[in-house]
């Protein structure tokens, strides 16, 4: 049961007043189980964070069990008719709110996810005796922080910039990536990561770095990932600039280039107004980041009450292996016809196909339908920002004639659309994904994004969002030489960041080379298919690659799912090798990778099982060569005995795994009581 309960200010917060080291006030607000806690100072600490002194101004520190995650950080914000960042007064200190519910996903990590959080409201005053919230939240594994202006106004009012910064530890290592300079496909979330960089590295875009950004300790004793979370359509998207000589990445907004010039980069809004969270997910392994629903947990709930409809699912996507193919009827027909040979749900039909040849839209339906497999067809976002010329496009940035789409689409059975081509995280263009997912909602469309923003945890709020792109994905193989070497490396980095926020089409599990080859191996490729996250899986490579697989890896494909009860990190270190376990009903799926040219050998704990359970274990992990596989083959066995997936009795909790990879390998596991 959801509650929410309010106590008096006592012990939680500590107002702690003329304090030795800065002789002003502070409040600390501390997680549930003690060990994470965010402490906001009124202070003038002198030259520190980028900040002159003699200013009194607002700062943060977060820590971890102790430890500070993040030193002194600024805080602040201007508006256009007044800045609250220089000479705030302190007005009030709220009652804690004690934050303890629990919603459910369709999609993500877990499928119940509990919202655990103390929260407070420090109330300053600024120009004018103008008010400004700073609302506090501190989780088990991370805080979280937002502005609000709490008063009345029908004007619209502008934001000019936010001071609010992240000072990194020195000596710490960093993992992210550059945001992208504006230009006709772009920003789009797909530049190349860096691998472990010393913290106050300049980006090699003078825009700065995107979210999220992970980094750790010197020690590697605390880790942190930095993100924003619910952005909705009274804000823009933000990212970090160029960190200053004290190790501070401050906010900044969208780029006056994106989105081809059109569109605000400072929001507006009337008041009163909150700004989006400002997220940091801690712990003293990547463990807590890995399996944070923080991100979600500060999104509304769903606007969908009866989600029947919503169906995450696995399908079959022709465009990376053929790009004219989503243009010709005959060249479709195959993967339809793939995606019902191993039971997958859906068929993604790419650009153009509304120019078909040999054929219509309309047959191919008609032959899906015949088939059990539902399509998802591909749109261009359109409006005045865009010039891609792919097809369909104009009729997802205006409401009418997107709702006329939609119930057009409806009346087809077409199940759900990708829609692609944003290029901006400027406020008019987070309002068009808010609008499209509202509008897709009434008509029972599920929505994939690409060429898309950064995920902000827009699943709770509406279930049908299956999945964004924001990523570097396998597309890159057609396209980019560099991407070959890059890849096993990147794919190692993605549970850690990026798919750490948010469900990610990265359209993995490809055994084929394309234009360019892959070098990871087959089960490298395999392992993805657990190792992502996404509430549609779009496998990419030729119908060949799947039905010419050996039985028990084509087997597994067609059985493994893409919605979990629950994920587990189990061992790993960014740009190194990383492996997860996810429980879907009563049966574990593990998957590995491998991200360096050196073999290595891994052992797995199996202490997350059932303690009462003994399991039955298929395994398939690297053959002799790349492009082979190592299977521990099940016994022939019926269906009502063991099932298909089963290998030998007697797994516990107790023991472990040990795992062999190739350069670059993986492995794919599946554990399921042996009843």
């Amino acid at each position: 049961m959801a509650r929410a309960t309010t106590i008096p200010v006592v012990g939680s917060i500590l107002c702690l007043a003329a304090q030795a080291a800065y002789g002003q006030d502070a409040w600390k607000v501390t997680s549930p189980d003690g060990n994470v806690a965010m402490e906001v100072r009124l202070a003038d600490p002198g030259r520190v964070a980028d900040y002159p002194a003699g200013k009194v101004r607002l700062y943060y520190e977060v820590q971890c069990k102790g430890r500070t995650m993040l030193p002194l950080s600024p805080l602040g914000i201007t508006r256009a008719d007044r800045a609250f960042v220089d000479g705030l007064g302190f007005v009030e200190a709220k009652p804690v709110i004690f934050i303890d519910e629990t919603y459910t996903m369709l999609t993500g990590k877990r499928k119940v996810c509990r919202d655990h959080a103390k929260e407070q409201t420090l109330v300053f005053f600024g120009p004018d005796n103008a008010k400004l919230e700073l609302v506090v939240r501190a989780y088990d594994d991370g805080v979280a922080f937002r502005y609000r202006f709490p008063e009345s106004s029908d004007e619209k009012h502008v934001v000019m910039s936010e001071a609010t910064g992240f000072r990194l530890p020195e000596g710490g290592k960093v993992w992210a990536h550059p945001y992208d300079k504006a230009g006709q496909y772009t920003p789009a979330y797909e530049t190349y990561w860096v691998d472990g960089v010393k913290a106050g590295t300049a980006s090699s875009n003078e825009e700065g770095w995107a979210f999220p950004l992970l980094f750790c300790t010197p020690e590697e004793d605390g880790w942190a990932l930095l993100t924003e979370a619910a952005v909705d359509g009274s804000y823009c998207g933000s990212h970090l600039g160029q960190p200053t000589a004290d190790g501070v990445y401050r906010l900044q907004f969208p780029a006056e280039g994106e989105g081809n010039g059109t569109g605000a980069s400072e929001p507006s809004w009337t008041l009163p107004w909150a700004t989006p969270w400002r997220v940091v997910i801690v712990g003293e392994t990547p463990a807590p980041i890995v399996e944070s629903t923080l991100v979600n947990n500060l999104n509304p709930p769903s606007i969908v009450k009866d989600t029947a409809w919503i169906k995450p699912g696995r399908a079959s996507w022709s465009w990376l292996s053929d790009h004219d193919s989503p243009q010709d009827h005959d060249r479709l027909r195959p993967f339809i016809d793939l995606a019902a040979e191993l039971g997958w749900e859906f068929s993604l039909i790419d650009a153009n196909w509304n120019i078909m040849k040999n054929g219509t839209i309309h047959d191919l339906i008609a032959h899906a339908k015949g088939k059990g497999v539902g399509l998802l067809l591909w749109y261009n976002s359109g409006g005045p920002h865009n010039y891609v010329t792919e097809q369909p496009r104009g009729t997802m940035d205006l409401r009418q004639v997107r709702r006329y789409e939609f119930q057009r689409l409806r009346n087809w059975g077409i199940k759900g659309v990708k829609v692609d081509f944003f290029q901006s995280d400027k406020q008019n263009i987070i309002q068009l994904y808010h609008d499209i997912l509202k509008d897709a909602a009434d008509f029972q469309i599920m929505v994939n994004f690409h060429g898309c923003t950064l995920p902000r945890g827009w699943s709770r709020t509406y279930p049908h969002l299956m999945s964004m792109e924001a990523v570097r994905g396998a597309e890159c193989y057609s396209f980019d030489r560099s991407f070959t070497n890059y890849a096993p490396m990147h794919n190692t980095v993605m549970p850690f960041t990026r798919n750490a926020v948010g469900p990610m089409d990265y359209t993995p599990v490809m055994f084929e080379d394309n234009v360019y080859k892959h070098i990871t191996t087959n089960t490298h490729e395999l392992a993805l298919s657990i190792v992502f996250e996404s509430g549609w899986l779009h496998f990419a490579d030729r119908v060949s690659a799947y039905l010419e697989l050996e039985p028990l890896p084509k087997e597994f494909l067609r059985l493994v799912p893409v919605t979990w009860d629950e994920t587990k990190f189990l061992a790993g270190r960014p740009g190194q090798f990383v492996v997860l376990a996810r429980r879907h009903g009563d049966s574990w799926y593990i998957g590995g990778i491998n991200g360096r040219n050196t073999g290595r050998t891994e052992k797995v704990a199996l202490s997350f099982l059932d303690a009462d359970e003994q399991y039955t274990i298929l395994l398939i992990s690297d053959g002799k060569t790349p492009r082979s596989f190592n299977i521990t083959a099940p016994p022939k066995v019926s269906k009502d005995q063991l099932g298909p997936l089963s290998s030998f009795r007697g797994l516990t909790s107790q023991d472990f795994m040990e795992i062999d990879f190739l350069p670059y390998g993986g492995f794919a596991a599946v554990l399921s009581p042996a009843k």
